[in-house]
C-alpha cells in the first residue's frame, strides 16, 4: 500500500465510512487538532524522567487515536472505539493522586519550569484548542457526551501533569504578577 493516493490532490479527504470532505471542514480541523495534541504528548514524554507519567502519556496517546477515529467517523452507527466514562473517571484519580504531592496554588502560573513542564504546559493549550473545535462540531453534528468530558478532564490532567513534572524536576513554578 503506497502512502500517497492523489484523492486528496483536490483539497478533500474521506471520512471513515462517510463521504469525501473538504481538508478545511470543521470535523476535519476536529480530528486535526486531536492529532497535533497527540504527536504533542510524544514530544512532552520524551522530556519526562519519571515512569508513571510516561506511562500515562502512553495511554493517553492511545485514548487519543480513540478519540480521532471516532470524529474521523460521522455515521454514529459504526463500530467504532469510542472513549468511555471511566477513562474520564480514571483521569480524575490520576489527578487527584498527582495534585496530592503538589503545594496549594495560591495564583495563578505561566507554562514552564523545566523541558518537561513546558511541553506538557504546551500539550494543554492544544487540548484545549481540540476542545473548542470538538464543541463547534458538536453544535453541528452528533459528538459523544464522553468525548467532550475526555477532552475537558484531558486538559485538566495536563495542567497537573506539567505542574508534577516540574516539581520532580527541581523546577520553579513562575507565578503570573499583573
Amino acid at each position: 500500500m503506497k502512502i500517497y493516493t492523489r484523492t486528496g490532490d483536490d483539497g478533500s479527504t474521506g471520512l471513515f465510512g462517510g463521504p469525501r470532505v473538504r481538508k478545511d471542514s470543521l470535523r476535519v480541523e476536529a480530528y486535526g487538532d486531536v492529532d497535533e495534541l497527540n504527536s504533542a504528548l510524544g514530544v512532552a514524554r520524551e522530556e519526562l524522567k519519571a515512569d508513571d507519567l510516561r506511562a500515562l502519556v502512553d495511554a493517553l496517546q492511545s485514548e487519543l487515536f480513540t478519540v480521532g477515529a471516532e470524529l474521523a467517523t460521522p455515521d454514529t452507527s459504526r463500530n467504532v472505539p469510542r472513549v468511555a466514562l471511566a477513562q474520564v473517571e480514571r483521569m480524575e484519580r490520576e489527578i487527584d493522586r498527582l495534585e496530592a504531592e503538589l503545594p496549594e496554588m495560591h495564583n495563578f502560573i505561566l507554562p514552564g519550569g523545566s523541558r518537561a513542564g513546558a511541553a506538557l504546559h504546551l500539550c494543554r493549550t492544544i487540548c484545549r484548542r481540540a476542545e473548542r473545535k470538538v464543541v463547534q462540531l458538536a453544535a453541528q453534528e452528533p459528538v459523544t457526551a464522553e468525548t467532550l468530558a475526555y477532552l475537558n478532564r484531558l486538559s485538566d490532567l495536563l495542567f497537573v501533569m506539567a505542574r508534577a513534572a516540574n516539581l520532580r524536576a527541581g523546577g520553579q513554578e513562575i507565578p503570573w504578577k499583573p
